[in-house]
């Protein structure tokens, strides 16, 4: 009885918290809700059939868990016949013939041979009665299961909730409930079960911006949900169902993070052992070690036009510029910007849309702020594959802070 004196005293701290919530607390929860209607409102007929149909399928499992859950909690009474029928004779009684029970060579022992052995030597003792719960009991554990599950229910009506349209390279979409307590890998892990695609570790969940021409693919630890609170209600951001084989980029080719400043030819002709050895060196140990990249990028700060040229260097605290006409050594650099709430996006179309000197750009887009970076244009430089190895090296710091 203490533990179900225990659950209600939770159960009613849970709807103390429902009645007393703070106003930004109430704000919050009417813009999810207000976000989570219109999402709603926005699904075409079938998205919506759809939706409800998984919806439907995940309250018939629950109800059938629960009422398997309380049908074990009865225990059904014994048949009465075994409570009169007699114990059974000894086994080497009933199988043994009758004729069996006389020696014809002993007569002085045909008595004890047919004599009734004593019940308390060779009759089997009944099994233990086990002790059957009362219906006081029964009606307790039944109490605590409905507080259990109130409890649950509170709880889950407090999780944000998100209705989600994914978009598919063929056009076609997917919609998707989406809680605040799933990331980005059990989102993967259910568009696999509705688009039965090969589920290589190179499908990803991107997020478009079309407004900044601005996309990102999101990392598999994420949550979901909080960044797509952060869209305004009049936005033409969209989540994409794509492969993206830069993802984990920094697995497949560490030589082109750890021992970039080797000829090409020694870095394209590196053996997969040696790779291996690079990624136990750099990820096995106690903490993940940052590679030292460095390179000339074209800054383009917030609220200027033009865009200025300057050495970079990535450290494990951060990002680090040489300021102009200053050396390289640890003491003169300045810090440009740490990782902390911080998200790299690729831009699109930059060239004409900001005056970049290359297409190729990345973004550090921090809260509301955004800073664009270029990479200089090189002749033995590939720029393009430079800065999908760049943004991959932010995200690895990231992780390892």
């Amino acid at each position: 009885m203490d533990d179900i004196d225990a659950m209600f005293s939770d159960l009613l701290g849970e709807m103390d918290l429902l009645t007393q919530v703070s106003s930004g607390c109430c704000h919050d929860n009417y813009k999810t809700q207000k976000q989570f209607d219109s999402s709603l409102h926005e699904l075409e007929d079938n998205d919506l059939d759809a939706l409800m149909a998984d919806l439907v399928a995940d309250l018939s499992a629950t109800e059938e868990k629960l009422a398997a859950e309380i049908e074990g909690l009865k225990v059904p009474p014994p048949p009465p016949s075994e409570q009169q029928l007699p114990p059974p004779p000894p086994k080497d009684l009933t199988t043994r013939p009758a004729s069996s029970l006389t020696s014809p060579t002993s007569p002085a022992s045909t008595s004890s041979n047919v004599s009734t052995p004593s019940p308390s030597t060779t009759s089997p003792l009944p099994p233990p009665q086990s002790k059957k719960p009362t219906k006081e009991e029964i009606e307790a554990q039944m109490k605590a299961d409905k507080i259990k599950l109130a409890l649950e229910k509170l709880k889950e009506a407090k999780v944000k909730k998100l209705v989600v349209k994914v978009l598919m390279n063929d056009g076609c979409s997917k919609t998707l409930m989406v809680d605040e307590r799933q990331n980005v890998r059990e989102v993967l892990d259910n568009m696999f079960e509705k688009t039965h695609c090969d589920c290589n570790v190179d499908w990803s969940l991107c997020e478009t911006n079309p407004e900044l021409q601005l996309e990102r693919t999101f990392e598999d630890h994420e949550n979901l949900v909080e960044p797509l609170l952060a869209w305004t209600r009049d936005s033409e951001n969209k989540i994409l169902f794509q492969e993206r084989g830069e993802k984990h980029e920094v697995f497949k080719n560490p030589q082109n993070f750890y021992l970039w400043k080797k000829d090409k030819k020694t870095l394209k002709d590196i053996k997969d052992k040696d790779k291996e050895l690079l990624i136990q060196e750099n990820f096995c140990g106690t903490s993940i070690i940052v590679p030292d990249l460095e390179g000339v990028l074209y800054l383009k700060e917030d609220g200027k036009k033009s865009w200025k040229q300057r050495l970079f260097q990535l450290r494990a605290s951060g990002i680090y510029y040489v300021p102009k006409g200053k050396t390289k050594s640890s003491r003169d650099l300045v810090c440009f910007i740490q990782f902390d709430n911080v998200n790299v996006y690729y831009g699109k179309d930059f060239k004409s849309k900001y005056k970049a000197p290359t297409d190729f750009c990345f973004v550090l887009k921090v809260s509301w702020l955004i800073d664009l970076a270029c990479f200089k244009a090189k002749k033995d430089v590939n720029e393009e594959e430079d800065v999908k190895n760049t943004p991959e090296s932010f995200s690895l710091k990231k992780k390892s802070s």
